[in-house]
C-alpha cells in the first residue's frame, strides 16, 4: 500500500490476505457497490458467498461514505453546540471588548484538544478501527473546536460559517479532482506532498520554539509572510485530501473487511480538522 502524509493510513494491515479471502472490490471511480446483491453475493464474490457478519464483509464506498458522515457529524454537533455555549463564557471589559475567558471555556478547550490527541495516537499507533474511538475524537475535536471558534466568532463575527463553508469547498473539489483524474495520485506526486507535510511541520515547531523563547514568531503574527505560509499549508492541506481518497480506495480495492471504513473515515477527519484550523486561521489575518 502507498505510503500517505496522513499518519493514520501508514502502516496499514496489508490486503493481500483479506484480497484471497473476500475477492477485489469497487473504489471510489468504479461502479458503485450493489450490483450482485440479488444473488446473494457481493462484487467481487462468486454467486452465494456470504459473510459471516456485516464487520467481516468487504469493505465499499458506501461504507467509507457513511462512516465519515456520521464523525463529521458529530463533530459538528459538538462543535456547534460548544461554540455557542463558549460564547458566554468569554470576559469583557466595560467597554465590550474580550479580557478573558472563564475556567471552564479554557477546560473545554485544552481539555478537547488533549482528549483527541490521545485518542488519535491510539488509532494510529495501535492501527485499531473503532467506530466508539473514531466517534469519541470526532466528539473531541468538535468540543475543542467549538470552543475556538466560539472566541474567534466573538473577535471577528461570521468567521467560523466562513472557516466551515471554505473547509467544505475545499473537501468537495479536491474529490471532484479525485474522482475525474485531473490529478493522478503517482509515487512521485505522494513523494512531494509527504515531503512537504514533514517540511511545514518541521517549521511549525522551529515557529513555536523561537515564539516561546525569543518572541519571534514570523510564521504566525499575521504578516504578509504568515498569510503566505497560511496559503502555502491550506494547498499541502488540500492535497493530503487525494492522498486520503486514494487510501481508502485501496483499502476497498484490496478487499479489507467492513470495520475498517471507520478508519478510512478517521483518517480523513483528521485532514478535515487541519484544513478548518488553517482556514480560521487565514481568515482571521484578512480580518485583521
Amino acid at each position: 500500500m502507498r505510503s500517505s502524509s496522513n499518519p493514520a493510513f501508514r502502516n496499514l494491515p496489508r490486503g493481500s490476505a483479506a484480497q484471497g479471502q473476500y475477492g477485489p472490490n469497487v473504489g471510489f471511480d468504479q461502479q458503485p457497490y450493489g450490483t450482485a446483491q440479488g444473488q446473494g453475493g457481493v462484487p467481487g464474490y462468486g454467486p452465494g458467498q456470504m459473510a459471516a457478519g456485516s464487520a467481516d464483509r468487504p469493505m465499499t464506498v458506501d461504507d467509507v461514505v457513511v462512516k465519515t458522515g456520521l464523525s463529521l457529524g458529530t463533530a459538528l454537533v459538538f462543535g456547534v453546540v460548544t461554540a455557542i455555549w463558549a460564547q458566554n463564557q468569554l470576559v469583557t471589559d466595560a467597554l465590550g471588548r474580550v479580557s478573558g475567558m472563564s475556567g471552564a471555556l479554557l477546560g473545554a478547550l485544552f481539555g478537547g484538544l488533549i482528549v483527541g490527541l490521545v485518542l488519535s495516537l491510539v488509532i494510529i499507533f495501535k492501527q485499531k478501527a473503532s467506530g466508539p474511538l473514531t466517534l469519541a475524537y470526532s466528539a473531541a475535536e468538535g468540543i475543542f473546536l467549538g470552543a475556538l471558534s466560539g472566541l474567534f466568532e466573538l473577535l471577528y463575527p461570521g468567521i467560523a460559517l466562513q472557516a466551515l463553508i471554505g473547509t467544505a469547498g475545499v473537501f468537495i473539489a479536491m474529490l471532484v479532482v479525485y474522482k475525474t483524474g485531473a490529478v493522478k495520485v503517482t509515487p512521485k506526486l505522494t513523494k512531494w506532498i509527504v515531503g512537504a507535510v514533514g517540511g511545514v511541520v518541521i517549521l511549525m515547531v522551529v515557529n513555536l520554539l523561537t515564539a516561546l523563547l525569543f518572541g519571534f514568531n514570523p510564521l504566525r503574527d499575521g504578516s504578509p509572510i504568515a498569510i503566505i505560509f497560511s496559503l502555502v499549508v491550506i494547498g499541502i492541506a488540500a492535497f493530503s485530501f487525494l492522498l486520503d481518497f486514494d487510501q481508502a480506495d485501496r483499502m476497498i480495492r484490496s478487499g479489507m473487511p467492513a470495520k475498517w471504513a471507520w478508519f478510512a473515515a478517521f483518517g480523513l477527519m483528521t485532514t478535515l480538522v487541519w484544513l478548518y484550523l488553517e482556514i480560521l486561521r487565514l481568515l482571521s489575518y484578512l480580518r485583521d
